[in-house]
């Protein structure tokens, strides 16, 4: 069966992890989101796979290469253009604009198809989905999952009939005038007839604008509100709960990576670090060939990527750090460290060069002699949770 994943996006929200990381290959604790996706297809019988590529199109092709190694065929539709310097240049053409393109090229979609946002972990009978699909006779069906009341705000709403037939949308509608609490989930089936409906060579999105014409036309167009596990990592608060549910084991089918030397603390290879002598409460996960000076902190849930240096006097809280990091003498509190980044729980950054911030977190792969650092200034442990 065939299947396709949206990777084209800039994942703008997701910033500034997706300046370098296409939001595909953004790590739930060292492994790609979008790998999670294909483990899920696999698993389903989806064995070929399309993917349509713009931003940072080269590290998507270069991980998963034609999907061979993960039992699956992968091919990619870029989206974009070479520039004179050789360079290449992404231009996205929507979800829909994405699946009309790859068709265009050579008919692709010629049964039931299933297309995924490449930005959430799953747990879903794919199985299921398509057989209550086939049975309605729909052209196309979103799978939706039900939220708390007070949580519709932050989704797109889907609202149905009786038959589960769609009638209307609502973009992130008030508490009060929400008319449903089931949400669109980025996961849907279609038939081939579909693309019919949807223009050549023109920036065209399934939601905004290919849902409602078929609102508008009266076409067999169902939802199906399924019951399953759904981890949304569309921004940086997203994602940081993300990391916080997967320690915490509230994710099904995501397994903390690594060797657990004590309750609750899980690290990868060759960590250095004098167990007596720091203070780690789990859950935490530690990459491998990372250092943690005598005298530093972790409170989880926290994950220390690899290859990061932990510096005594660090206290490391409810935080996620990225990999090839040095944390200085600092108290980080819901925080997440990427490169020259700190971003709080809600999504602020501060930039710490611009900030002259920049000697508190490094990069492991700078010599320490060489990083200049106002300590006559800073007295003491400096707490960044103070800037966020």
């Amino acid at each position: 069966m065939k299947a396709m994943i949206l990777a084209a996006g800039k994942g703008t929200r997701v910033r500034p992890i997706t300046y370098t990381i296409p939001k595909p290959l953004i790590p739930i604790l060292h492994k790609p989101v979008m790998e999670f996706l294909v483990d899920l297809l696999k698993q389903h019988d989806f064995t070929e796979i399309m993917v349509n590529v713009s931003h940072l199109a080269k590290e998507i092709e270069s991980y998963f290469h034609d999907g061979q190694r993960f039992g699956v065929q992968i091919a990619y539709s870029f989206e974009g253009k070479i520039r004179e310097d050789g360079e290449l240049e992404g231009k996205a053409l929507g979800s829909a604009g994405g699946m009309r393109r790859i068709q265009d090229f050579y008919p692709f979609f010629d049964d039931t198809f299933v297309v995924l946002c490449g930005d959430a972990l799953i747990d879903l009978d794919l199985t299921a989905a398509v057989k209550w699909h086939r049975e309605k006779g729909s052209l196309a069906t979103i799978v939706t999952k039900s939220v708390p009341r007070d949580e519709v705000s932050s989704y797109g709403v889907v609202v149905t009939d009786e038959n589960g037939r769609i009638q209307a949308f609502q973009e992130k509608p008030t508490v009060e005038e929400a008319l449903s609490t089931n949400i669109n989930t980025g996961i849907y089936i279609f038939e081939p007839e579909v693309l019919n409906y949807i223009p050549s060579g023109e920036e065209y999105d399934i939601g905004g604008d290919l849902f409602p014409k078929l609102v508008e036309m009266g076409a067999p167009f169902y939802a199906i509100a399924m019951d399953f596990q759904w981890v949304d990592i569309g921004k940086v608060p997203d994602y940081w709960q993300a990391i916080r549910s997967v320690l915490m084991g509230k994710v099904k089918n995501v397994p903390i990576p690594g060797t657990e030397v004590a309750p609750g603390i899980f690290t990868g290879i060759n960590v250095a670090v004098n167990w007596d002598k720091v203070d780690i409460t789990g859950p935490v996960y530690i990459g491998g060939m990372t250092k943690i000076e005598d005298g530093a902190k972790i409170t989880g849930p926290a994950m220390i990527g690899r290859n990061c240096h932990i510096c005594s006097g660090a206290h490391i809280n409810n935080s996620v750090i990225f990999e090839y990091s040095r944390i200085a003498d600092v108290e980080l509190t819901d925080k997440l460290v990427f490169g020259r980044y700190c971003v709080d729980k809600d999504g602020a950054t501060i930039d710490l060069q611009a900030t002259s911030l920049d000697w508190l977190i490094t990069d492991t792969r700078k010599p320490i002699e060489n990083i200049k650092h106002p300590a006559t200034v800073f007295a003491g442990s400096f707490k960044v949770n103070q800037l966020g």
